[in-house]
């Protein structure tokens, strides 16, 4: 008869070891605070290093390999930040300068089109309003929006892409990562930023790959504070209004692309803010552990990076503006058309927004064009255009200096300009984003939350602009 072994169980740990385990870890963390897991790592690959380097031999020519090389100055602590600044500005130069071009012929061949329409409806003998409301409002508004976003759009996220695919984005997030450490965020919040700068919908989306979700909501509270392609048409007319008044128009511009990228690093910098006071308030906890091991460089495949930018990502955006921007479009035509005491809707609204405007710095039409922008920030600037010239659609100003004319004759100044440029990089994000947010965290209390923090954000922030401006009497 075989004998049975009873398995034996092993010995439980006594109360007091439970304690004394307790107190080891928080002694740990309060000597290594949240760095714990990144020193247990640290070890792991030091003592790997360690191991190599005893039983393998490199020529002098490998160890100082010229990805190798590139690493230590991408990554290093004096040239990382400064190379990742050059990087972004000609990322964003190469996608301003690169989309005019395109921007006006798509343009052209959209409105085009938009005549076309109008003689159509002519041809059938179609009522005026609905030739007005479905050309001029809804068709108008497409066009525009595709026009400004897709062109963009196409450059910025190949370049992007290019990025990802050599290999780069990690260092980016290597760099950024004790700053958003700092902040109670994850590092990989640097990337999801970065994509935002093309569309913070696709931010928002790129969120994904941070796995905690209270991280996650973060990332995605605070994608809006970087400013996306639809926003830059508005920063860069102005900014160039703004300089080129004092400096001329060689000068102007210069300055105008400097003061593009200091919005940029302003954004970045209220990204970090906001992120820390959610990460103490709202959304307490402590930053993940982010080991991040470096790919090395390497060759980019041209179809990858045609496929994951031009479908995957730019006609998703562009879908999701679109079906936002159809009926944004026809509620802004009937405003614009709908009298109320000799004037429109559109100006009587106006009216009503004007003693808030003032006290930010800015008029009731800005305030009106930001709010009927809300589905795409691509129409802010025609809105406004076409609330001030009274027009009963949108309408496009293709001269700096006309467009400056105009601003003036309606009571802008200096302040006007920097408290506008203020708003649109810290107000409430578009449609697409917050139908987005929604759906990527499963609550509509975030996109709600987004909405309320970006706008009084942005109010306060130009209130205090406006009032230290006039207590100072510089306006």
């Amino acid at each position: 008869m075989r004998p049975v072994i009873s398995p034996v169980a092993p010995p439980a740990t006594p109360p007091e070891g439970h304690g004394r385990i307790r107190n080891l870890a928080k002694e740990a963390r309060q000597r290594f605070g949240t760095s714990m897991a990144d020193r247990i790592v640290g070890n792991i690959y030091r003592q790997a290093e360690s191991i190599a380097a005893d039983v393998v031999q490199v020529s002098p020519e490998a160890g100082r390999s010229w990805d190798r090389r590139l690493d230590n100055l991408l990554t290093s602590r004096w040239f990382g930040y400064p190379a990742m600044l050059a990087l972004l500005t000609l990322v964003f130069w190469l996608t301003i300068e690169g989309a005019n071009i395109p921007s006006a012929i798509l343009a052209s061949v959209l409105f085009t089109g938009q005549e076309w329409l109008a003689e159509l409806f002519v041809w059938l003998h179609a009522p005026l309003w609905l030739k007005g409301l479905l050309v001029d409002g809804v068709y108008r508004c497409l066009a525009w929006v595709i026009s400004v976003m897709l062109p963009p759009m196409a450059i910025f996220f190949p370049l992007f892409t290019l990025l990802e695919d050599l290999g780069y984005l990690p260092r980016v997030a290597f760099n950024m990562d004790r700053l958003f450490q700092w902040a109670g965020a994850h590092g990989k919040q640097s990337l999801t930023m970065s994509m935002g700068f093309g569309c913070n919908a696709a931010g928002v989306v790129a969120c994904r790959i941070i796995d905690s979700p209270r991280e996650k909501i973060i990332a995605a509270l605070t994608n809006n504070f970087v400013p996306c392609n639809g926003r830059f048409p508005t920063l860069i007319a102005l900014s160039t209004i703004l300089t080129g008044g004092y400096l001329g128009v060689t000068l102007g511009q210069g300055l105008g692309s400097l003061i593009i990228v200091g919005l940029v690093v302003l954004g970045v910098a209220v990204t970090l803010v906001v992120s820390w006071l959610l990460s103490k308030t709202l959304l307490q906890g402590e930053a993940s552990s982010f080991s991040l091991e470096l790919p090395p460089f390497r060759k980019p495949q041209v179809g990858r990076i045609i496929i994951t930018s031009i479908i995957d990502r730019t006609f998703f955006v562009l879908w999701r503006a679109v079906k936002v921007a159809a009926p944004a479009g026809a509620l802004i035509w009937l405003l614009a058309n709908i009298p109320v005491d000799n004037q429109s809707l559109l100006a009587a609204l106006a009216g009503l927004l004007d003693p808030l405007g003032l006290s930010l710095g800015m008029d009731g039409f800005i305030l009106l064009a930001f709010l009927l922008g809300l589905p795409a920030n691509e129409i802010v600037l025609p809105i406004l255009i076409m609330g001030y010239l009274a027009q009963g659609s949108l309408v496009e100003i293709e001269e700096v200096g006309e467009l400056a004319r105009l601003f003036v004759d309606h009571g802008w100044t200096w302040l006007t300009a920097v408290n506008v440029m203020l708003f649109s990089l810290l107000h409430f994000p578009c449609a697409t984003t917050l139908l987005t947010m929604g759906k990527e965290t499963g609550s509509w209390r975030w996109p709600a939350l987004s909405f309320f923090l970006n706008t009084a954000l942005a109010m306060a922030v130009c209130f205090i602009v406006a009032l230290t401006a006039r207590g100072l009497h510089l306006v």
